[in-house]
């Protein structure tokens, strides 16, 4: 497992459509892809668990990936979260 914690820099935060894009990049992957905030693990895959994790800008959360392609994986999550997720 590789892990990194980033911070979220969009300015509505973890809202539907950066939750959406998330998820449709991650999916993809075969690792199973996690995001941690609050001390609760989220399955970054889910749109609807991003959503209810309630995550706003500012925000500290910890990228979690294991399986296969973790590495890969969690490049292009990180890369996404530090862009603004599409914003």
């Amino acid at each position: 497992m590789v892990s990194q914690v980033v911070k979220v820099t969009n300015e509505q935060g973890m809202h539907m459509r950066p939750a959406s894009l998330f998820s449709q990049t991650v999916t993809p992957f075969t690792s199973d892809v996690k995001i941690v905030f609050n001390g609760t693990s989220y399955d970054a895959k889910s749109v609807m668990m991003l959503m209810s994790a309630c995550i706003k800008c500012g925000a500290e959360i910890e990228i979690q990936c294991d399986g296969p392609d973790e590495q890969e994986a969690l490049k292009k999550a990180v890369e996404l979260v530090e862009s603004g997720l599409g914003d």
